[in-house]
């Protein structure tokens, strides 16, 4: 049996190829996933190795994780870390230097005034140069490292980047407006953080003490020992000298795990992410690898048929066939595997491509993922082949060698059509019931709810296919005549098979149109409550830090053509009945950048009580009503957590995002804010929008790289750039599962032009022309990818339908807007890729000779 299993898969070469291109691809994917995963993380690793391999002991703020410190009014952090601890660790035994680094944030704008690096990956630190006038951290590429308050030396990655050379001046920015310095020179570093896309600024150690500390202060001392040196024995004696509770020691190995881990989470996130599609890609790849062991035991009947008559088992024919569809699913994915590494390398060059800056390193292809990739390949295969296997060894030797040329008797659907109708039911109640839920609670009910959803209509499909595809099939019959016609018949002559190569396209478009429908439909409420909510002209924002220094609105407001400057600064309270972030604003002149709707009190109560407004939604989560006082407040942000306070509620207004969800007077919130910075400026000029206008905002508020002025369109622009961005990722990734269904429709059609070789012979016999034969199988697999779309299109249109519910009780202006255009396209793509997929058929069909098809058997 071993060896009529190797003999079918030779012979049938042709047959199975397309099955093993879907085994193949749907490897190839998961193994790149895993090679890129291994390569990334292993790359990350040896630079963190590398950047901390002279770093024996580590000495940090015992608070590191819980941010930098308490700032001061000029933005600078406090450590217990200083210069008399630094060099009581230097006169411990072994210990061959200390490094005492001062660590910040510095974006430094290129000469389009463009910030140069990632948000939050931008580093600032302090050039600690030796003897020789080197440090031994950064090497040197070109000039020297800084020893004056005007100098900075810069990585050589941004320095490129950004068109600098040394001797010319560099404008950065910390947490506040721009600053100036001349580069003195460029550096060389192994940082993950520098090569996943950051930047690195350094500065003498006075400068950056002034920056980020204060005089003396750091925030890490880096220990460096003595070859031989025992480093848990040294980091033991460090303890002792840390003052208690405001330094921890660690050791530099367990530091460079700790930041490649740091650096090694996003990449973690996107390997899951692809995994994921990866998954869709392989269940698609399941209903092509079935549909063709089920034409290909129909096909192979008399054979097995025959088989059974001398004496064989119908367990041997199961394992006939799951041995047939182990060694396909084997061979394709040896070579899916070596497939999928050259797309870990492709994918790996794209992502540095666009900024993702990984570090160099080898390939890594480990045993896991070799194994991983090929028992996947295997056991989808095999698992795919079960049904079919089963239903060879059902085949009875006499009944099958009785009927010569009789297709073989398609079973009823009734049992398929109930639990198809059950599950479906189900999965819609479950979709109904998690839309009456908010998008925190219900969101993994919603996912259970559309798998049951997705699976029931694939159960379904042979049902739904019946009147689907007369449908189309009454068009097809009307504009092409007898091929139209019996383009409809094949269609429906096997319903079964039919669903099967339909759910296939279905599954990929389903996600396509969901995703779609739900990002297009919130990035509209988006664009609505901005329309509604901010009247002003521009938004004045930072990309990171804590926000706008406080001083410069006035300055923005003192500007001919401005009619209003609005701050906006939060901070967050607790109650005990619930919190949120209060936003201290300009109540005079609120109302001329935002558009307030009160359901009761008024903006005026507000501003003559001195309380607070909030939003509509959250005074209905929290009971919060006009007229109530909120007792035993504090501020998250005070630096004395329990000094308590009152609000008094003087108003609810509509939902607006300008404002947040409570707002008050500055006042409120100045005395627990400190430094006092602003989140956002609002403001409102007398002839609209205006470049020049724009310009001179910038400047007045700093003319930071940090910051971003921005109209209602580039606040629109931003939103939809997002949404653009994540579908067009989408629809790559949901690519590999669309590609696979149209191989699966290419398989379908050639394996039933073979089925069907003498009945085509009788219609070239009775004058069908070889167009008429090649029309036909074009419209075949028209109806077939047309139904599929149908489904998937209405199934997707129907989960975001009912996900857009949850998302509505947090977005009052969400309703779900149907993309016409894209769904117009998902259906023209749906029709071109059955057409595409009938070319190979179709031209096959027609090439048949007639009398030897006729005397076919």
């Amino acid at each position: 049996m071993l060896r009529t299993a190797l003999r079918n898969v030779l012979a049938h070469k042709a047959r199975l190829m397309m099955t093993a291109l879907a085994v193949l691809l749907g490897v190839a994917f998961v193994s790149g996933t895993l090679v890129f995963s291994d390569s990334v993380g292993q790359a990350v690793k040896n630079a963190s190795a590398k950047n901390l391999k002279n770093v024996a002991v580590a000495v940090q703020p015992a608070s590191l994780a819980e941010g930098p410190g308490k700032q001061d009014s000029n933005s600078r952090h406090t450590t217990a870390l200083d210069d008399k601890l630094a060099d009581q660790i230097r006169a411990l035994p072994g210990v061959t230097a200390v490094h005492a680094n001062v660590n910040g944030s510095a974006t430094i704008a290129g000469k389009d005034n463009q910030p140069l690096g990632t948000d939050k990956l931008n580093t600032a630190t302090n050039y600690q140069p030796d003897a020789g006038g080197k440090d031994s951290r950064y090497r040197l590429v070109q000039g020297r490292g800084p020893r004056a308050a005007d100098e900075i030396a810069l990585d050589q990655g941004s320095v490129a980047k950004g068109g600098l050379k040394v001797g010319d001046t560099v404008r950065f920015a910390t947490d506040g407006p721009a600053l100036t310095k001349k580069l003195v020179g460029t550096v060389h570093t192994e940082d993950p953080q520098i090569t996943a896309g950051g930047s690195l600024a350094l500065f003498d150690t006075a400068t950056a003490q002034h920056l980020f500390t204060h005089l003396g202060q750091y925030d890490e001392l880096q220990v460096s020992a003595q070859p031989g040196t025992n480093k848990n024995a040294l980091t033991a004696e460090v303890k002792k000298l840390l003052p208690k509770d405001g330094a921890q020691a660690i050791s530099g190995s367990q530091l460079a795990a700790d930041q490649a881990r740091k650096a090694d989470q996003g990449h973690k996130i996107l390997t899951e992410a692809l995994m994921v599609f990866a998954g869709i890609a392989l269940f698609v790849g399941i209903f092509v690898i079935s549909n063709t062991f089920t034409m290909l035991i129909s096909q192979r009947s008399r054979e097995i048929a025959l088989m059974r008559a001398i004496g064989a088992s119908r367990r041997q024919v199961v394992r006939s066939v799951q041995a047939e569809a182990a060694l396909l699913g084997l061979i394709s994915s040896v070579v899916g595997f070596a497939l999928g590494s050259g797309i870990a390398v492709a994918m790996r060059a794209v992502l540095d491509a666009n900024g993702a800056g990984f570090p160099d390193g080898p390939l890594v292809i480990s045993p896991t993922a070799v194994l991983s990739a090929l028992g996947v390949g295997v056991l989808v295969t095999v698992l795919a082949a079960w049904l079919p296997s089963r239903k060879a060894a059902k085949i009875a030797p006499i009944e099958a060698l009785s009927t010569v040329d009789a297709a073989p008797a398609l079973r009823g659907l009734v049992v398929r059509n109930t639990i198809g109708a059950l599950v479906t039911a189900l999965g819609v109640a479950v979709m109904l019931f998690a839309s009456t839920l908010t998008i925190s609670d219900g969101l993994q009910l919603a996912m259970v709810g559309s798998a049951l959803t997705l699976t029931g209509l694939i159960i379904l499909a042979p049902l739904l296919s019946r009147p689907l595809v007369a449908l189309a099939g009454k068009a097809t019959t009307r504009f092409f005549g007898i091929s139209g016609k019996l383009a409809k018949e094949n269609a429906l002559r096997n319903p079964r098979r039919t669903a099967a190569t339909a759910s296939s396209l279905m599954i990929g478009l389903t996600l396509i149109t969901g995703m779609t429908v739900t990002a297009i439909s919130a990035q509209t409420a988006v664009d609505e409550m901005t329309a509604k909510g901010l009247t002003a002209d521009y938004q004045a924002s930072v990309s990171q830090g804590s926000g706008l220094e406080a001083k410069l609105t006035q300055q923005a407001a003192a500007l001919p053509g401005v009619k209003a400057a609005v701050p906006l600064r939060t901070a967050g309270f607790q109650t005990n009945h619930g919190g949120g972030t209060l936003t201290g604003t300009d109540l005079a002149r609120i109302d001329q950048v935002a558009d307030l709707t009160f359901r009761s009190g008024s903006l005026q109560a507000v501003r003559d009580s001195g309380g607070i407004a909030v939003s509509e939604s959250k005074a209905k989560r929290l009971g919060w009503k006009t007229g109530d006082t909120l007792q035993q407040v504090t501020f998250t942000t005070d630096a004395d957590t329990s000094r308590k306070t009152q609000l008094k509620i003087a108003g609810i207004y509509e939902d607006n995002p300008a404002v947040g969800t409570v707002f008050g007077a500055t006042a409120l919130v100045d005395p627990h804010l400190k430094p006092l910075k602003n989140d956002k400026v609002l403001i409102r000029t007398v002839n609209g929008p205006d470049a020049g206008l724009d310009r001179q905002i910038r400047k007045a508020l700093g003319d930071s790289p940090l910051l971003k002025i921005q109209n209602k369109d580039d606040l629109r622009k931003e939103g939809a750039g997002e949404v653009d961005t994540v579908l067009n990722m989408v629809y790559g990734l949901l690519g590999m599962a669309v590609i696979i269904a149209v191989v699966g429709v290419v398989n379908t059609l050639a394996m039933s032009v073979f089925e069907r070789t003498r009945e085509i012979g009788m219609l070239r016999a009775i004058g069908l022309a070889r167009s008429g034969i090649k029309q036909m199988v074009r419209l075949e697999s028209v109806v077939i990818t047309l139904f599929g779309a149908l489904l998937g299109i209405g199934a997707g249109i129907f989960l975001a339908w009912s996900s857009g519910k949850m998302l509505a009780s947090s977005m009052p202006t969400y309703e779900m807007a149907l993309p016409w255009d894209r769904l117009g396209a998902f259906t023209a793509a749906a029709l071109a890729i059955g057409v595409l997929a009938a070319a190979w058929p179709a031209r096959r069909a027609a090439r048949l000779n007639m009398l030897e098809s006729i005397a076919s058997e």
